[in-house]
């Protein structure tokens, strides 16, 4: 047994960062012992190491890739741990309603793992295309507001696990990177939006936002265990380093309807005509109302409101005078001509 496996069963002595760094190389090198990688991805996944252990591997992945020479001042990127409840996309559509609004979002995410389908799921159904590069990225937030980064943001490792655990799949052994990859992507904006679906998963989450500064990173929980911010009940949302605070949607002239509302559409085939008329303002008020909610947390995190209630005036707005949908048709025509050869405007 390998003395990081042994570390992470046994738990009689602490991971330290050298046996990340050993494990990293001989993945690299492609010499881990036949299942390693599966067995060290369901230790990490069937319990939550100390917050001290997620802190070293962070780091011990961070410590292996260049930083990004780009800078997304004043962006902000919306992403939740996974888990809790299947509800349909809503960080993806808060993130194009807020984009919308004018704040400018750079969109993190993956396939699904934990649900029926993740954003990038989503976003190809859609027709929109992710980023490749942060170049790319830039020119997408200057051009759109919104930009959706693809992999290239995370770790390479990542994926090396992927084909190591093979034919497991990560879907059933990647619970534990879903829930670190708010904090495994390298997404240079100024502020962070993540829903944390496990409450004891919070002290980690909380040492791996605070190494995060300048970047203002709030993490949002709560007693219905959503990764996101919901309008049927209040939010306790943790501002890292400066305090907690309630979202209570009431006060908002939210509220209303049931968990069920936001509930992903049965029928796969219905995914997108279901997101393109919430985005339209149709469909159940809560999902329509939850939508808003988390946009409206985007522009004050971001800093382009007075206020949650104005903030949410404007999400609504955004809506019903047809400007997130307007936003989507135009990422989606926009693509359709760079493929016929026809350039953009």
């Amino acid at each position: 047994m390998t003395e990081l496996l042994d570390a992470l069963i046994n738990r009689k002595s602490p991971v330290d960062l050298d046996m990340f760094r050993v494990f990293w190389d001989r993945l690299e090198r492609r010499q881990l012992h036949p299942g390693e990688a599966a067995a060290v991805l369901a230790c990490l996944s069937t319990r939550m190491p100390s917050a001290a252990t997620v802190e070293i591997l962070v780091h011990s992945l961070g410590e292996r890739r260049d930083q990004p020479s780009h800078r997304f001042a004043g962006a902000v990127n919306i992403v939740g741990t996974g888990g809790g409840p299947g509800t349909f996309n809503i960080s993806t559509a808060a993130a194009i309603v807020a984009a919308a609004m004018g704040v400018p979002v750079v969109k993190t995410g993956s396939r699904g793992y934990a649900s029926r389908a993740g954003s990038f799921d989503l976003l190809d159904q859609l027709g929109i295309a992710r980023t490749t590069s942060y170049q790319q990225t830039g020119e997408m937030l200057e051009r759109y507001r919104i930009a959706c980064a693809d992999y290239f943001v995370y770790p390479v490792e990542l994926a090396a696990l992927g084909r190591a655990v093979a034919p497991l799949g990560m879907r059933t052994l990647g619970r534990f990177v879903n829930t670190l990859g708010p904090f495994l992507a390298a997404v240079p904006v100024s502020a962070q939006l993540t829903g944390v679906s496990e409450h004891s998963h919070l002290a980690a989450l909380r040492r791996l936002a605070a190494q995060q500064a300048p970047k203002r990173v709030w993490l949002c929980t709560n007693d219905l265990g959503a990764d996101e911010l919901l309008s049927v009940t209040d939010n306790l949302v943790h501002d890292v380093g400066a305090g907690t605070f309630w979202v209570r949607p009431a006060a908002l002239g939210l509220g209303g309807g049931a968990l069920s509302d936001l509930h992903a559409v049965a029928d796969d085939s219905r995914r997108v005509e279901h997101f393109l008329g919430v985005l339209a303002g149709q469909g159940p008020p809560a999902a329509i109302a939850t939508v808003c909610l988390n946009a409206a947390a985007l522009a004050v995190l971001a800093g382009t409101t007075d206020g949650w209630a104005s903030a949410v005036n404007t999400a609504r707005e955004a809506l019903d005078d047809g400007a997130a949908l307007a936003l989507v048709r135009r990422i989606r025509r926009d693509r359709a001509r760079t493929y016929t050869g026809v350039r953009a405007s």
